[in-house]
């Protein structure tokens, strides 16, 4: 079948479970708020389900509930999202009857997903809701998501009859020696009518190995009574599968990378010296003829422009950089503005919002922190820049401070254009150097500089007033 698009579905909730704990992670953090691509597992799929325009999203939490919800609203805002608490875990068909009180009785269409498979995509989810609808015309009760693999260990086996038709879901401890040789796998998403999704999940019962309440009874029960179950066989194992302990996220990670590597060099004619060494965000994007050296992070939604060239051993997060760009080795910029064709480092520190307009230079040892560094004007050397306003086509000399911290608050430093700053000088703020000025070797300023003025000394003055020209 044909994948479908992630058009607007009406009538259509989508419920996240993401109660457990995950004792295979050998871990204190709830499985979920586990990291992938520097971002939570539940993220990433609470992410891909806003694609399918769903009514609300409902995510079932438990363990760390609290710490889940927070990481959630960082992802989607309150209106989309609703909270079920699972007071104890029972199976995951207690889980999803924890959210009976919001969709029992509702005419709409229930879509179930596990906060543990970060990499479904929206376009297989939309092919499945699809499917569910178009069921024999007239939908189905139940539509289940499977795939075959070649080796299904631990997974539950899709049951059919001799006619080919679904009878039940086995689980692992569960299934008999002939069931356990079945490669069809229930991937654990799924479509439901969800009036019949809460009348099967009364009668489900607990005499299983687990002692617990399965979703996957519901299928069956549903079956059994007459209802159409359908199967939506996908054709990508990687794709629907969980997360169960830090081996699986660390090959999740690397499958990951390797498909935003490829992806950008095949659909944005980014180069990579070595794609093996690339750290890239799923969510970077970077323009035609950029140059990618070896060992460079890029993470977050960074924007790297075209023509640029990002040498070894850089890391760029949450930043936007422009055309034309070359960022020399072991630079760190973070939630940072680089305009068109400057130029960074070699280890250069940009943070805090610092902003480089066009055709600056920050160079060896430089950082600037919540600084704008003007048009033209350069930084080249052993020097910080915190709390700053620099101007135009200005000269920064090697090992100049901006003191913006009195030990209690932070002030302000603003220079002008055209300015020049001698080595190690010393800017006490607040204060402010005038369009033209000029600082001596070694200066202590401590009170504002006039325009077109020569200032020297610790503390400094004011010894020669320049001419405009």
């Amino acid at each position: 079948m044909e994948q479908g698009n992630t058009a607007e579905t009406p009538n259509l909730d989508v419920l996240v479970l993401a109660a457990g704990l995950g004792t295979r992670m050998r871990s204190d953090l709830a499985k979920v708020l586990h990291r992938l691509d520097g971002r939570p597992l539940i993220n990433h799929v609470c992410r891909t389900a806003t694609a399918l325009a769903p009514r609300k999203i409902y995510v079932v939490i438990g363990h760390q509930g609290e710490d889940v919800k927070t990481v959630v609203l960082e992802e989607l805002d309150e209106e989309q999202v609703a909270f079920v608490w699972q007071e104890k875990q029972l199976g995951t068909g207690d889980a999803v009857n924890a959210a009976r009180e919001y969709l029992a009785g509702s005419d709409s269409t229930t879509v179930v997903l596990s906060g543990d498979v970060p990499m479904i995509r929206a376009e297989t989810l939309a092919a499945l809701v699809q499917e569910h609808r178009n069921y024999l015309d007239h939908g189905a009760a139940c539509t289940i998501l499977t795939v075959k693999l070649k080796d299904p260990t631990g997974y539950g086996r899709i049951v059919r009859d001799k006619d080919d038709r679904f009878l039940r879901i086995a689980e692992q401890k569960d299934a008999t020696e002939d069931e356990r040789e079945i490669r069809e796998i229930n991937s654990g998403i799924y479509c439901f009518n969800t009036r019949l999704l809460f009348a099967a999940l009364s009668k489900v019962q607990n005499d299983n190995a687990q002692g617990e309440y399965y979703l996957t009874d519901v299928p069956a029960l549903l079956n059994d009574a007459g209802e159409n179950i359908a199967i939506y066989r996908h054709n990508d194992s990687r794709e629907i599968e969980g997360i169960n302990d830090r081996a699986q996220l660390a090959d999740i990670e690397r499958l990951l990378r390797r498909n935003t590597v490829s992806k950008l060099m095949l659909e944005s004619g980014v180069t990579f010296i070595d794609p093996k060494t690339a750290y890239i965000s799923e969510q970077a994007r970077i323009g035609r003829d950029t140059v990618i050296h070896p060992n460079v992070f890029i993470e977050g939604e960074t924007v790297i422009g075209a023509g640029c060239t990002v040498r070894a051993g850089t890391r760029i997060t949450r930043s936007r950089v422009g055309d034309g760009v070359e960022i020399l080795d072991n630079c760190v910029i973070t939630d940072s503005t680089v305009g068109d064709n400057c130029t960074v480092g070699p280890f250069a520190h940009l943070r805090g919002s610092a902003k480089m307009e066009e055709k600056s230079k920050v160079g060896n040892f430089v950082e600037l922190k919540k600084t704008t560094l003007g048009k033209g004007s350069k930084a080249s050397h052993l020097t910080y820049l915190g709390d700053a306003t620099i101007g135009e086509k200005t000269n920064i000399g090697a090992g100049t401070i901006t003191c913006n911290y009195d030990g209690k608050n932070k002030h302000p430093t603003v220079i002008g254009d055209n300015v020049k700053i001698g080595s190690d000088t010393m800017l006490v703020a607040p204060i402010r150097v005038g369009d033209g000025a000029v600082t001596g070797a070694g200066s202590v300023v401590t009170k504002d500089i006039p325009e077109n003025t020569l200032a020297v000394g610790a503390p400094a003055r004011f010894i020669r007033k320049f001419s405009k020209e």
